[in-house]
């Protein structure tokens, strides 16, 4: 199973509905974003009520929709707590009247004044007749607020209410809600960056039915790489025997062995930018492969080992500029082992988590865990979730790659 987030996954979306024919569209355009998991919110402006149901978009949004500076309890609606409440304002379908409007500054309904006051990006789906659309007057308001740092969405070209044909149709809600989500994929900070993870257990076959293998979920991994995903990067999760949920926006490569996730690792990353190794990988593998199943018998059974390839030293040598974490599970020497390995497999940082710690490990929900960089600093943080500690290790892998390009005006939520 998938498990898919839009960018629009919690936002909090503004819509402000004018009075025009197109209006109807707002109701499947305000169903779309709720599906897409944001919160909306709808002010309509004094006439729109006319061409819309406010009771539906009530309905529908869960709020209140308002469309005057007082409700009907005579209590004032604080446009300006509308404007700082929301991430984005969409305006649709946008008249020429109220275009005109915003592009004088006018301030005399509650739908401009929240946007008069609001410094969120501000989107105009316009929608009128083909004549009102090309009039020059029309088109020098559009360019006029282009300037002003609003976007547009464009009109499309069809029949009108009036009977005409041509441009000036209210784009479809489905077009508008991709170009919301492609302009807050392009908005988040790690935009254009490669991701590389390695998550869950591998399995080493002894014959057809058994294996060497361990107790690793890939929960921490698979949260790593959903968050990575949430801040905008494309990622690539090369995944051990594991029953958890990934965003279906990440390339996932399913692998069994140590020698199959070593194989995916080095060809992808050569392209990565931040590469984060999580898995649990065996150590050693039987040293043959029985293709038939060992029969029990009344003497012990003895199994040869093999060492395998440590993926992540292999890997560390190969390092140019990216940025390499890796994970260390420890029992006792717990600082002194993992900042071996952080020194032996050339990381950037290592994330220490031990199984003396209740709650923390393999299975669990939580973890707790302590990040050690290359200069050997060390952040300690107590058992949380394995999501919010997914947040802290993203944050920093992600840090550093801003400060080894000198990526400025970039943060991490």
């Amino acid at each position: 199973m998938k498990l898919s987030k839009s960018s629009l996954f919690k936002k909090k979306i503004l819509l402000c509905v004018c009075a025009g024919i197109s209006a109807y569209k707002s109701i499947i355009l305000l169903r779309l974003l709720i599906k897409s998991g944001a919160e909306v919110k709808v002010i309509l402006s004094p006439d729109a009520h006319r061409f819309v149901s406010p009771l539906v978009l009530s309905v529908l949004s869960k709020n209140k929709v308002f469309s005057s500076f007082t409700n009907s309890e005579n209590e004032w609606n604080n446009h300006v707590e509308y404007g700082i409440w929301a991430d984005l304002i969409v305006v649709a379908p946008a008249t020429a009247n109220t275009i005109s409007n915003i592009a004088i500054g006018a301030s005399n309904n509650l739908l401009l004044s929240t946007i008069l006051s609001s410094t969120c990006p501000v989107f105009i789906a316009p929608a009128m007749d083909h004549d009102m659309y090309l009039n020059k007057i029309t088109q020098e308001n559009i360019k006029k607020l282009k300037k002003n740092s609003f976007l547009f969405i464009d009109v499309e070209s069809g029949e009108l209410a009036s009977g005409l044909i041509g441009k000036g149709r209210l784009s479809e809600p489905e077009t508008i809600v991709t170009k919301l989500e492609t302009f807050l994929s392009n908005m988040l900070p790690l935009s254009g960056v490669n991701c590389l993870v390695t998550a869950g257990p591998t399995f080493e076959k002894i014959d057809p039915v058994r294996f060497i293998g361990n107790f690793s979920s890939g929960k921490m991994g698979c949260c790593i790489a959903n968050e990575l995903i949430m801040q905008g990067a494309t990622v690539e999760l090369i995944l051990g025997p594991s029953t958890e949920s990934v965003n279906e926006n990440i390339n996932l490569n399913r692998v069994v062995s140590a020698q199959e996730m070593l194989d995916i690792s080095l060809e992808k990353f050569e392209k990565q930018d931040i590469i984060i190794f999580s898995a649990a990988v065996s150590d050693y593998k039987p040293k043959i492969i029985h293709h038939k199943k060992i029969k029990k018998k009344s003497d012990d059974l003895n199994l040869s080992l093999n060492k395998t390839e440590d993926i992540l030293k292999t890997l560390g040598r190969r390092k140019k500029n990216q940025i390499l974490f890796g994970f260390a599970l420890e029992t006792n020497n717990e600082i002194e082992s993992a900042k071996r390995k952080l020194e032996d497999k050339n990381l950037d940082a290592i994330i220490l988590n031990s199984l003396n710690d209740k709650g923390a490990g393999f299975g669990f929900d939580t973890n707790k865990i302590s990040i050690i960089d290359s200069n050997f600093n060390i952040k300690k943080y107590p058992l949380m979730s394995k999501v919010e500690l997914s947040k802290i290790i993203v944050k920093q892998a992600t840090n550093m790659f801003f400060k080894r390009f000198d990526i400025k005006n970039k943060s991490v939520k």
